[in-house]
């Protein structure tokens, strides 16, 4: 089963290699979607993909990267559109 996971994380999570780091991740567990800096200084990300999978990325999105200070972490559940075929950096 798919699923669709919307985060918005701040901290210390820009200019730290987050969004390559999640990037990454996510090509590695088959999850689609994106990952953008904000200009409110958060990061912002969208999952989809095996419910295993995604959770276990967001789970890597409450820690982040060495470098990075997660403060805060909302995640909202969304409906599954499947319009992703694969994981890209926005800028």
């Amino acid at each position: 089963m798919q699923v669709r996971f919307h985060l918005l994380i701040s901290g210390s999570v820009q200019g730290v290699g987050f969004r390559s780091a999640v990037h990454d991740m996510a090509r590695e567990l088959n999850v689609n979607g994106w990952v953008r800096n904000r200009e409110d200084g958060k990061v912002e990300a969208v999952f989809e993909g095996s419910r295993f999978s995604v959770l276990e990325i967001v789970d890597f999105c409450r820690k982040g990267p060495a470098c990075a200070e997660v403060d805060d972490i909302e995640v909202k559940e969304e409906k599954c559109s499947e319009d992703f075929y694969s994981f890209m950096v926005k800028y």
